[in-house]
């Protein structure tokens, strides 16, 4: 009797909501056979830059903060050892006349047996592995007279052994001595110590701890974990090295490619712009090491599966900075730099910047097709320098597509001016930057239908919603701000036409070292997690599809209606019909899609990616809180019904019929 009465309760309470949704059903018409734009291979791709530690501290996988000793305070992140009552000395020395790109060593001096020495903190610690093996390295000669080895040592954060080894350096002048061993214990905070064995004095450069375990196996290379990350997504395009990083503060501090590239302790260390930026996220402590250099961007992308896509300073320092310019009359060697860079990228081994690029160990070119002038400049003194640029490098280059900015604004005089001076120009690609609202993108999703056709292509090279205001340090990853930007970008690819490439800025962030949220993925020093916008960036870019296709209700774009955005593309490789929707709307809807112009399948899949609350959020020990979930469904004479949930995005696969 209780069971009866229980059900009956149920039918009643829910009957109606049930009768609702169907009266309220939606019917989307997709017209298959009417191909509206072609989507390019490069639509979704990855924006890198070194800020919130990305680099070093990141993805670069060395584990010793200023291995070299050039920062401002050339002992920064070191501590003098005086265990059992050890004693000695540390001299900075400078060879600058001798190697200018890496003048600072130490001089060390123990007066006991052992126990003097120095140890490192690495990266707000170093992670550590237990049974994974890790290389150690030094640049070292031994004092006239002096007969010490050193006894290397990873210390967790109790204070023990949990890794260790030693090294005899031999010679009295500088060569490069190398040890490994396998750690005894994970510890997400260890630190390195470096001690004499042996009274005498010894100089020490480049002190070096990296994880066999890297991307690729490759030695001194990157962390495996955040560059799988990265493949994951399968990219069109990677942009490096950034940002405003490509501007620098002040020229003196702007990116020159060349000196990222060689041996890397002759790659020359910079403050990174980001140290000062931020008052409420100072970092003193932040500088580039480029161990992570322009060989290594192009190794990445080729690697993932991505177009490189370099952006090279055009002799303009950040504008919102010290605005320092180089004169026109003295812009050659910027403009040489990026000749040189195309050829290094793709140049045969005759040349004299493809046999560099072979001598680095890739002779194969990159096959790089487009270059970006600038960053994020503006104004009439971008223009005269851009104009130069493009003159020399498309009288030499035909072939490469350059990408102009359109300044760091979405609209405004700034953009207006730019965007109408470049049209005039006929460009090839406009870059186009906006951090905002989740309403500001809700309320963009039709930015780009009235775009020019047959104008430039665009951009969208840095977005990201903001969840408080742009550049807050209270910014969140939150599922509402995700969401917001998957109905944005059903409006990139509906225009596929004119939106040819788009990517999500920042990238990483170390969740202790950062200085700029909300960011794609997070990290510490021995996990890391894909933010619900990076479902949302992966989602598109592993279902972009190749041709888009008309998606309408009543005869109408489908782009907000009740809250609902959607998109629908083919796929020529897997001969599969790809619906994008996104539901912004807190009730459940019904919809019908009825499929015209070809035949499909009978079964399918849909990729769901939802959260109840617009707060959610994905972290370190809940990495998977807003995650895809996939399931299968069926169609039924070329349409399928589907409960869209409330704040839900879903990618729905078809196969199309034999």
């Amino acid at each position: 009797m209780k069971k009866y009465i229980l059900t009956l309760f149920i039918a009643v309470f829910y009957l109606p909501a049930y009768c609702q949704s169907n009266s309220a059903e939606k019917v989307y018409t997709i017209e298959a056979g009417k191909i509206k734009a072609h989507v390019q291979p490069t639509m979704y791709g990855i924006f890198f830059e070194d800020i919130n530690m990305g680099a070093d501290g990141g993805v670069y996988a060395e584990l010793v903060k200023n291995r070299s000793f050039e920062f401002k305070e050339p002992l920064m992140a070191w501590n003098e050892l005086k265990q059992d009552g050890a004693n000695g000395s540390i001299l900075i020395l400078n060879r600058g006349a001798v190697n200018p790109d890496n003048p600072k060593f130490i001089h060390v001096t123990s007066r006991s047996v052992k126990g003097y020495g120095l140890s490192n903190e690495g990266f707000h610690g170093m992670g550590i592995k237990k049974d994974d093996q890790y290389n150690f390295s030094v640049l070292a000669k031994q004092a006239m007279g002096s007969n010490v080895s050193l006894q290397i040592e990873l210390i967790n954060s109790k204070g023990e052994v949990i890794g260790s080894t030693s090294v005899t350096p031999s010679s009295k002048e500088w060569r490069k001595y190398a040890a490994s061993f396998t750690a005894k214990e994970t510890e997400p905070k260890a630190s390195l110590k470096v001690l004499l064995k042996g009274a005498g004095s010894i100089d020490l450069d480049m002190v070096s701890l990296f994880p066999q375990d890297t991307w690729k196996q490759r030695p001194g290379g990157l962390r495996a974990d955040l560059v799988q990350k990265l493949a994951d997504m399968k990219p069109g395009f990677l942009r490096f090295p950034g940002g405003c990083i490509v501007e620098g503060r002040e020229l003196d501090t702007r990116y020159q490619w060349k000196k990222t590239i060689g041996d890397v302790a002759n790659r020359r260390m910079i403050i990174n712009r980001w140290n000062t930026e931020f008052a409420h996220r100072p970092a003193p402590d932040y500088y580039q090491s480029f161990g992570l250099g322009f060989l290594e961007y192009f190794e990445i992308a080729e690697d993932i599966g991505a177009s490189p896509l370099p952006i090279i300073n055009c002799g303009m320092a950040c504008q919102f900075n010290t605005c320092e310019l180089v004169p026109v009359n003295q812009l050659g060697p910027y403009v040489q730099d990026a000749l040189d860079l195309i050829e290094f990228a793709n140049g045969s081994i005759h040349t004299k910047w493809g046999k560099k690029r072979a001598g680095l160990g890739h002779p194969a070119p990159f096959n790089l097709k487009m270059l970006g002038v600038g960053n994020e400049q503006w104004g009439e003194q971008y223009i005269e320098r851009y104009k130069i640029f493009e003159k020399a490098i498309h009288a030499k280059y035909p072939q490469i597509k350059l990408v102009s900015s359109l300044g760091p604004f979405p609209g405004g005089d700034i953009f207006n001016f730019a965007n109408e001076t470049f049209r005039k120009l006929k460009a090839s690609i406009l870059d186009e930057h906006y951090y905002a609202s989740p309403k500001w993108f809700l309320q963009n999703v039709k930015r780009y239908d009235n775009y020019d056709r047959n104008g430039p292509k665009i951009f969208a090279g840095e977005y990201a919603a903001q969840s408080v205001s742009t550049g807050s340090p209270e910014n969140k990853n939150n599922w509402e701000c995700a969401m917001a930007e998957a109905a944005f970008m059903t409006g990139l690819e509906r225009n596929a036409d004119v939106v040819s490439m788009a990517s999500y800025a920042p990238l990483f962030a170390n969740v202790e070292g950062w200085q700029w949220t909300p960011d794609l993925i997070w990290f510490d020093n021995l996990r890391s997690y894909g933010t619900p916008n990076y479902y949302v960036q992966q989602l598109y870019s592993l279902n972009k599809g190749t041709d888009v296709v008309p998606l309408t209700l009543n005869n109408e774009t489908v782009t907000g209606q009740d809250g609902c955005f959607g998109t629908a593309a083919l796929d020529m490789h897997t001969h599969e019909l790809i619906i994008k929707m996104v539901n912004t709307g807190k009730e459940e809807q019904s919809a019908d899609f009825v499929v015209n112009g070809i035949k499909m399948g009978s079964t399918g899949t849909m990729t769901l990616l939802q959260s109840d609350d617009l707060t959610s959020v994905n972290s370190l020990d809940k990495p998977l809180t807003v995650s895809p979930l996939k399931s299968e469904i069926l169609f039924n004479d070329n349409h399928v019904k589907l409960r869209l949930k409330p704040y839900s995005f879903s990618v729905i696969r078809v196969k199309m019929a034999d």
